[in-house]
């Protein structure tokens, strides 16, 4: 019986203390989230660092070139799609507006679920329909808010990038372990930035197809659906059909029901040829994370971080599963966070 007693109230403070973390996180994001993006950012430069330094550069000039190419880059981007982002916000309202009418007359009238002396709902009210184009300006501005902070994630990647080479070495002596015994850990690591890197790039030949796709349709701000689709396109999956959805209302106010149709298909065939054919060849292995998972991590991390946590939900949710992998106690639940082949090789192992 205490022994009861005892694991429930051992649940009850670990319940407790989950939830104190997780409003700590949600009070403490404008700190957290630069330095979440230098983790990121840095993860993904690794290999590009141990190039530099494999070819004699010292550790610190190597580090310097990664992050001023970077930094370059971040101020290109910053140029080109602050003023279209400002654009985009101010035209907002107009473009939902337009949008609410189009699909109120598409349906002929507004569905009544309720008569006589009932309040009867429209369309608007049961669906916002223009959800997925705040989305879009809401995950655009955030990453405008981010460049602001830019020297310090910079900063800060500066020194995890001089640290990583050394980071092992101060492990070893300070836990008193054997070098082999952080394999694991460096699999895991190897494995994230492997990943990162070669999403980025997808990323960015996804954004740019996109871009190059939605200009020649003739949309407005073709920039802008180009970033949101490199951005989502860090989401297995769901991200592409996130970010496919409000470029299609945007051809549907702006050119016709054509034209949506038109950048739908442009659309699946981007995310068709990137995401299905080239994308599995150069990994070679997915995220180990269940889609369902993939689904709940985009929307937990984007309440606590905001619209920069539905980019990080991935990497958050893998690091996550890692830390539950190794406590016995956790097992169960990085084995049901994980896909159906991890669950396959936990069973043939045993």
């Amino acid at each position: 019986m205490k022994q009861t007693e005892s694991n429930n109230y051992s649940i009850l403070i670990s319940l407790a203390a989950l939830f104190i973390i997780i409003y700590a996180l949600q009070a403490a994001a404008a700190l957290i989230i630069p330095f979440l993006l230098a983790i990121f950012l840095a993860l993904i430069t690794l290999r590009p660092l141990f190039w530099l330094q494999s070819k004699k550069i010292p550790a610190f000039l190597a580090a310097l070139i990664i992050v001023a190419s970077i930094m370059l880059l971040l101020l290109s981007i910053g140029g080109v799609l602050g003023t279209s982002i400002a654009e985009f916000t101010t035209a907002l309202p107009e473009y939902q507006e337009r949008l609410d009418t189009i699909l109120e007359n598409f349906m002929g009238a507004a569905p009544s679920y309720f008569s006589g002396d009932q309040t009867s709902l429209n369309f608007s009210q049961i669906l916002d329909p223009g959800w997925a184009m705040s989305l879009a300006a809401s995950l655009l501005n955030a990453l405008r808010d981010v460049l602001t902070n830019a020297f310090l994630i910079m900063f800060t990647m500066i020194f995890i990038l001089l640290e990583a080479s050394a980071f092992e070495i101060k492990l070893l002596a300070a836990f008193k372990r054997k070098r082999d015994s952080f394999v694991r850990q460096k699999i895991f690591v190897a494995n994230l930035g492997r990943y990162l890197g070669i999403k980025t790039i997808m990323s960015i030949a996804t954004g740019t197809s996109v871009a190059l796709a939605t200009s020649w349709i003739g949309l407005d701000f073709p920039l802008l659906w180009g970033m949101f689709a490199f951005l989502l396109n860090y989401v297995p999956t769901i991200g592409s059909i996130i970010a496919a959805v409000p470029a299609v209302l945007m051809a549907l106010v702006q050119l016709g029901v054509g034209d949506a149709i038109t950048t739908a298909i442009a659309f699946f065939a981007i995310n068709l040829v990137y995401g299905n054919f080239i994308e599995p060849k150069l990994l070679g292995y997915g995220v180990g994370l269940s889609p369902l998972i993939v689904f709940i991590s985009l929307f937990f991390w984007g309440w606590v971080f905001g619209p920069v946590g539905m980019i990080l939900s991935v990497p958050l949710t893998m690091a996550l599963k890692m830390t539950l992998e190794s406590d016995e106690q956790t097992q169960w639940l990085a084995i049901i966070m994980g896909s159906e082949d991890d669950a396959q090789h936990e069973i043939t192992t045993k």
